[in-house]
């Protein structure tokens, strides 16, 4: 997947918006203003370091004027009309009209392009709300004829929703922006969601909950209550054991088949927390959602003493709770000791955290999205999968993407000082570390092998030492010689301390046994792809030019961009007219000087239109004179169905890739092979269609899963 098409999957269009979710996440200092919600009464503003800019004290949307006669005005809501909204939101409400009006507000400013309806719950108000239509147009009222309480009157609004999708969601809340898209997304993307809500924040910025727990005696714990919101264990979407009621979005069909809220608990308290098991019961799960934002007034409704009103109820129905659900309780968590796997409700999942240099930029490098596939390839089949970058960093879009695919990735401050405290805490909950490259992975490795329970996986990428002793071949620079005896002695050190080790090149795994055989090293493929398409290749008669991918951080790149352009093109020039799109990042000033004549150096472009390239150039061409490992643009080129013309350095490492590609190295050689085949499109046509299946037969999610499935099962 691209990553433009990532961030659209996301609802994040663009890199400004993911600086505006940064923003209302946290990460910056804010200034925020306190208000009194009843009151309207603004404060001086303060600084609220570090715990986001909560948009719920905008003075501008609490009116206070007063009439003639004292009384407060209120400015008039319009509500849309909608006959087929996708979303009924249903706002249970009595009295306490300061608060609903304010949550309506909120939902005004942040509702986003999403066509709604509100339906308010009225149960029986006295005060400003059983006149909710002079302050709140177009919206929706169903009224009890007496006083029913919160689950009954529930229910009954439920009746006149005609939504796909039903918001409950309390009166003393204010929603922030995006909350409404970011839970509709959960839910559009995957059809076993029946359920997903929100996060809750207090007043104060503190975390309310990021999920809540249910352990094996019924009781509930919210996660992360009165901590840090912003912290990374927060802020990626994961299945939760519930979610309370207070922001919560379900199908309304599932809503129908279960019949609502089990009136046993009237009347409040456990209803939503067995609607979620209801919700499992049918099949589906229950998800968190953290880009869903709402700030919670909690206790505005029933207060907080468990011993009278309302709250009395709360412990009365735990046990009504317990009783009904005996069963699936007994496989719940015990305590507050099991967090770290109970607040992904993943208790039977085993573990692994990929450790490579930063996070994953996966439409850059090479290394990156291979790290990207296994990741995914692991979540699929039901793996917990988390992710720390060596550099800490929280880098936009990528860290949003992962967490937004359920990925928790640990960055920040705290985890750069308190990672190996993290590791004491929780290594008997991971069962595998995937370590990627070996710079990063030799400053691991040895604290790891600390924890018995762990097995360390190495994916060293390619053979830095063979890679530099190539290019020293090729230069003759001596100063690249004690480079070349440190990474050998680097990467043969790290691979004799880890339980398994990857390369994606036969080649290399192949000197590896030689060099010491007791290394338990195995061939990786470099890519996976989980949508390996059918690709009809049949307009190479419209297509034109030949290109070439690859990053100029990595120095064969610019080596073999140079040698074509300098020792192969001219002869291809001096008998016919062919454009080269030169595409890869970082272009050092010798490849931009070298634009023009035929040459375009397009530098970083985005996947969308690298994919338009891919299919409207005749043919690809990898160049490379020195690196090692597989070749990360080899196999993209031929996933999209490109012709091929490489050298055997490129083409190193993949078995059966000269059946698919055409492997040149001299010059002279590498040119005549371009200009055979450039205009002979049945040629073009044949290697294009061998790619698909060659793809599918050693790429493909299946193929690769045969590899490396007795790695990941102890």
């Amino acid at each position: 997947m691209t990553i433009k098409k990532l961030l659209s999957a996301f609802k994040i269009s663009t890199f400004k918006r993911v600086a505006e979710y940064i923003q209302i996440f946290g990460f910056k200092d804010a200034v925020k203003h306190t208000i009194d919600v009843a009151t309207g009464k603004v404060e001086a503003p303060n600084v609220f370091e570090n715990k986001g800019d909560l948009i719920i004290h905008k003075p501008e949307l609490f009116s206070v004027d007063l009439d003639g006669n004292g009384n407060k005005k209120y400015e008039k809501l319009i509500l849309p009309e909608c006959d087929k909204p996708k979303v009924t939101i249903i706002i249970p409400v009595y009295n306490q009209f300061e608060y609903t009006y304010n949550c309506i507000h909120s939902i005004l400013d942040n509702v986003g392009d999403v066509s709604y309806e509100v339906v308010l719950g009225d149960d029986c108000s006295t005060d400003e709300t059983a006149d909710i239509s002079k302050y709140v147009e177009n919206i929706i009222v169903s009224r009890t004829k007496n006083n029913v309480r919160f689950l009954l009157n529930v229910n009954k609004a439920v009746e006149c929703a005609k939504g796909e999708y039903i918001v409950l969601l309390n009166n003393d809340t204010q929603v922030q922006e995006g909350w409404l898209e970011s839970l509709i997304n959960v839910l559009d993307k995957d059809e076993y969601v029946g359920m997903v809500g929100s996060k809750l924040v207090y007043p104060d910025g503190k975390l309310q909950e990021a999920g809540g727990i249910v352990f094996s005696d019924g009781s509930g714990w919210l996660y992360g209550n009165g901590l840090n919101p912003n912290m990374p264990e927060y802020n990626y979407v994961k299945e939760v054991d519930y979610i309370s009621g207070a922001s919560v979005m379900i199908r309304k069909y599932l809503w129908n088949k279960i019949g609502g809220f089990d009136e046993q608990y009237v009347p409040a308290y456990y209803e939503d927390t067995d609607l979620a098991f209801e919700v499992r019961k049918c099949g589906y799960k229950v998800m968190y959602q953290p880009q869903s934002v709402v700030v919670h007034f909690e206790g505005m409704s029933n207060g907080t003493d468990v011993t009278t009103g309302l709250k009395k109820y709360q412990i009365e129905n735990q046990k009504k709770f317990q009783k009904k659900w005996k069963t699936e309780l007994q496989k719940q968590a015990k305590n507050k000791n099991e967090l770290f796997t109970a607040r992904e409700r993943n208790c039977n999942h085993k573990t692994v955290l990929f450790i490579d240099h930063y996070v994953v930029q996966m439409d850059k490098d090479a290394g990156s999205k291979s790290t990207f596939f296994y990741m995914r390839l692991l979540q699929e089949k039901g793996y917990t999968v988390k992710f720390v970058g060596d550099n800490y960093y929280q880098d936009e879009p990528y860290t949003t993407i992962l967490q937004q695919m359920g990925f928790e990735v640990l960055y920040g401050t705290w985890y750069k000082e308190h990672f190996w405290n993290w590791m004491d805490q929780n290594h008997e909950n991971i069962d595998f570390v995937f370590a990627n490259r070996p710079h990063v992975t030799v400053k691991y490795i040895d604290k790891l092998k600390q924890y018995p329970n762990i097995k360390v996986i190495f994916f060293g990428h390619d053979l830095h030492y063979l890679r530099l002793q190539r290019e020293y071949e090729i230069e003759k620079n001596n100063s690249l010689l004690a480079d070349i005896k440190l990474n050998k002695e680097r990467e043969y050190s790290i691979m004799r301390k880890s339980d398994v080790v990857y390369y994606p090149s036969t080649v290399e795994t192949q000197m590896v046994k030689k060099e010491d055989p007791s290394i338990n090293v195995k061939t990786l493929p470099l890519f996976v792809y989980d949508d390996v398409k059918e690709r009809v290749c049949d307009n190479f008669d419209q297509r034109e030019g030949i290109l070439f991918v690859g990053g100029f951080g990595h120095p064969p790149n610019a080596d073999a961009v140079l040698w074509f352009i300098k020792e192969v093109y001219p002869i291809i020039k001096e008998k016919v007219d062919i454009p080269f799109y030169v595409v890869g990042s970082r272009p050092s000033e010798e490849i931009l000087s070298l634009d023009g004549d035929g040459v375009s150096i397009l530098g970083f472009v985005e996947e969308e239109e690298l994919e338009r390239l891919y299919l409207n150039t005749k043919m690809v061409v990898i160049p490379l004179r020195y690196g090692a490992g597989v070749k990360g643009k080899i196999l993209e080129a031929l996933y999209y169905g490109c012709p091929v013309v490489t050298t055997s350095v490129g083409a190193e490492g993949v078995e059966g890739i000269d059946k698919v590609t055409i492997i040149r190295d001299d010059a002279v050689s590498f040119a005549n092979s371009i200009l055979n085949l450039y205009d002979n499109n049945e040629d073009l046509e044949e290697l294009a269609s061998k790619t698909t299946k060659f793809i599918k037969d050693q790429f493909s999610t299946d193929a690769v899963w045969k590899k490396v499935e007795e790695d990941f099962t102890k």
